[in-house]
């Protein structure tokens, strides 16, 4: 008799009940909340706040590799979580256990007292409380939508606010212009504390250190006050403090380079001991992000596909996303030439053409599904017919099992070409459910 689910899959069921009617990013709830629960946020070990469209989780995934590289104990937050809810808290090194998960959620749901709130934010709030509880030497915090009025922004004077590159994503929250969007990302600058800035475009540079500017915010702007890039299969750094000849990422793709150096940079701004060389080389050969081009080498859906199959994993979903994915891609194809067919899920909230159209004339085939359990998928039929419209043969599948056959049948009928790349797509809600059937 196989054991039932955990106690707190339960109390997230019933917290998700609590959403108010009218979703909209404001502060006041949660703040209600850790009033009530003895402001948690108020005692907290030094935060680096990561903001941004793109990247932001590998940042974090950077920033603790690189502190637990120097011997530093780390609180981690992060959002979404892939298969389990227990992924989004890492209590100094280790998930968080699910006996304390319970306790915390249960807390937090009696002091709200039924009282209107977003997931995301009574579960910030239980995050917080944990994260109160057990010392730890920093704790790394990503933002879970846009930044101003994020549940994450109630911490009041982080040690370093990080903004990864801004694009078009979540119009439907907030805006549809790059500038609007850059000015949500950077409500989490606040006063006095270091800025770092990832690479930008223009308009949203602007706007993110005019705001630091106007907050006496030291900024430190990637291609400007910081600099990095590949070099004889080495990762060069280089800031006013100088040089650093380092490792190249263990996370695969070339915009890791600019993820790593954000990551670098906040650190050494923040300086003294948070920077120390050998922690950073760490952090750098040892990082660890699934589902961000994630190579799975075993399992029961690799052992689906013919011998000498690459099967990578990706959750990214917005077109600045996959432009990145592509040329990682291309990248790969450079060096070991393999056919490359997409397995594709995504939201209908997403831009599922722009995405899609970074892989045209890359990608031989799309197999397109639909993420099983998200009411808000786009079904597998139409992301078919996005993906025809703009020239990208393709065809759906009922399940990822059945995309898998199908991709393995177009790789068998073409054995001349070799065994293929493949790479699933699109969605980290999908890119959780490969994880978990893979084994």
């Amino acid at each position: 008799m196989s054991a039932g689910p955990p106690p707190s899959d339960a109390i997230l069921e019933r917290l998700l009940a609590l959403h108010p009617k009218r979703i909209d990013l404001v502060l006041d709830r949660i703040e209600r909340l850790l009033a009530a629960i003895g402001h948690p946020q108020r005692r907290l070990p030094p935060v680096l706040h990561v903001a941004g469209t793109n990247g932001k989780g590998s940042v974090c995934a950077y920033l603790r590799a690189m502190l637990e590289g120097s011997g530093y104990r780390v609180h981690v937050y992060t959002s979404p979580h892939l298969v389990r809810f227990h992924e989004r808290i890492r209590l100094a090194g280790g998930l968080i256990g699910e006996d304390e998960l319970s306790q915390t959620l249960e807390e937090c749901e009696r002091a709200n007292a039924g009282a209107p709130i977003t997931f995301f934010e009574i579960t910030t709030a239980a995050a917080l409380l944990a994260f109160a509880r057990h010392p730890a030497d920093a704790l790394v915090m990503e933002v879970g939508l846009g930044g101003r009025l994020d549940a994450t922004n109630v911490v009041a004077a982080p040690a370093a606010a990080c903004i990864t590159p801004v694009a078009l994503d979540h119009q439907e929250f907030l805006g549809s212009s790059l500038a609007g969007i850059a000015q949500e990302k950077a409500g989490i600058i606040k006063s006095g504390v270091p800025c770092i800035v990832g690479p930008q475009p223009d308009e949203a540079r602007a706007v993110i250190v005019a705001r630091a500017d106007r907050l006496a915010a030291p900024v430190c702007v990637f291609g400007e006050d910081f600099h990095a890039h590949e070099e004889h299969s080495r990762f060069v750094y280089q800031d006013e403090d100088g040089l650093l000849d380092l490792p190249l990422p263990k996370l695969a793709g070339r915009h890791q380079i600019a993820n790593a150096a954000i990551a670098i940079a906040a650190l050494r701004r923040i300086g003294g001991r948070w920077a120390r060389e050998e922690g950073l080389e760490w952090g750098l050969k040892n990082v660890e992000w699934p589902a961000r081009l994630q190579r799975l080498a075993q399992g029961r859906l690799v052992e689906m596909l013919p011998a000498g199959t690459e099967l990578w994993l990706d959750g990214g979903h917005n077109p600045h996303a996959a432009i990145a994915l592509a040329q990682a891609m291309a990248d790969f194809e450079e060096r070991a030439p393999k056919p490359l067919y997409l397995i594709c899920a995504m939201l209908r909230t997403k831009d599922a053409r722009g995405f899609l159209a970074a892989f045209r004339g890359l990608a031989r085939h799309v197999t397109t599904l639909t993420v099983p359990g998200e009411a808000a998928s786009l079904g597998a039929g139409a992301l078919y017919d996005e993906a025809r419209a703009i020239g990208i043969e393709s065809t759906p599948a009922e399940d990822l099992e059945d995309a898998m056959m199908q991709v393995a049948a177009w790789a068998r009928a073409r054995e001349a070409d070799g065994p293929p790349r493949v790479l699933v797509c699109g969605s980290l809600y999908m890119a959780g459910r490969v994880l978990a059937e893979n084994g």
